[in-house]
């Protein structure tokens, strides 16, 4: 399994602390079932804890996601912030899952080279 964060949420997560081990903690529980909400198309809303907090209080992800393949965390947000996704939004991210999946080993290449995509491993 892959999993990348796009250069946006790259920035979000930085900024509110969110390290690559929580990222990919929260890839783990996915693979373990515990969704928090399919919205479909490959698209899922994962809420991952604020450093030293809880979920509830955390922060909301948006992920594309495949199943034994790749992930991509595109979008994050605080429930304070945002109480959830509009319906352009979900359709935006959904036509964004399709590219995403459908990209072949030279096209991920190629977005880690030019910095569009980072890939995520534990322990940095």
């Amino acid at each position: 399994m892959r999993i990348f964060k796009t250069k946006s949420f790259a920035r979000f997560a930085r900024k509110v602390g969110l390290t690559d081990d929580a990222l990919c903690g929260a890839i783990e529980n996915i693979g373990r079932g515990l969704i928090d909400a399919d919205i479909g198309g490959g698209v899922l809303k994962q809420r991952i804890a604020r450093p030293g907090g809880g979920k509830s209080g955390g922060f909301r992800t948006i992920i594309l996601f495949r199943f034994g393949a790749r992930a991509f965390f595109v979008h994050g947000f605080a429930k304070n912030e945002q109480d959830n996704i509009r319906d352009h939004e979900l359709a935006a991210f959904k036509m964004l899952a399709a590219e995403l999946m459908a990209y072949d080993d030279a096209a991920i290449a190629s977005a880690i080279a030019n910095t569009t995509l980072m890939e995520l491993t534990r322990n940095g």
